[in-house]
């Protein structure tokens, strides 16, 4: 008999007390995907007069890159961890960080929120693209923005990206959400670089 081929899907955690490095140790530790969107900062007195012993450094928070800078990980959104499990996982992960953090729900309260794959995978595109002016929004602060034209990028670094062209802060920019929980808004991108999709 073959064995069935387990679904994973993405859920949202909302961490409290600060902790999202230690959930993250521990659901790693539980060979689960886990996904939050973070900054680099390099930590001062790192480089190549900092050879010393960094082994005390924790490696979930720290990164030491091939020159042996030292960069901190820094949480762009504040309490908010996605994790990739089936539905016996989540389960298990919710017993795990009980009173640490919480799974969010679906709307009818009927089962964990289950973001798409393609969102998910869009927004971590974006997030992770490295590129200047990124702004990360939060589930409360994606209402205050009106909906525009829903577009997708055709060039550059984004190319294949899509979201809603959106006026922030008197600019029209490109909005890429996971719908109810955060938001990351692009630079000004030239209409030669988008196209409307329906």
């Amino acid at each position: 008999m073959e064995e069935q081929e387990i679904k994973r899907s993405w859920y949202a955690l909302k961490v409290f007390y600060n902790k999202v490095f230690e959930i993250e140790k521990i659901l790693q530790r539980e060979h689960l995907e886990v996904y939050f969107p973070t900054r680099r900062e390099l930590v001062k007195g790192s480089g190549l007069r900092c050879s010393g012993d960094t082994s005390r450094l924790d490696s979930t928070r720290y990164i030491k890159d091939a020159d042996k800078k030292v960069w901190r990980r820094i949480p762009v959104v504040n309490s908010l961890l996605f994790v990739r499990a089936d539905e016996e996982e989540i389960n298990k992960v919710r017993a795990l960080v009980y009173g640490y953090a919480l799974v969010y729900y679906n709307a009818e309260r009927s089962g964990p929120a289950v973001i798409p794959d393609r969102e998910m995978t869009i927004f971590r595109m974006v997030a992770d693209s490295g590129i200047e002016g990124l702004e990360f929004y939060s589930r409360e602060d994606i209402v205050n923005f009106r909906q525009g034209a829903r577009v997708r990028v055709t060039a550059g670094t984004l190319k294949g990206a899509e979201g809603y062209i959106k006026r922030i802060k008197r600019d029209r920019r490109l909005l890429v959400a996971i719908e109810g929980f955060v938001a990351v808004a692009t630079s000004y991108l030239p209409p030669e670089m988008l196209e409307i999709i329906g």
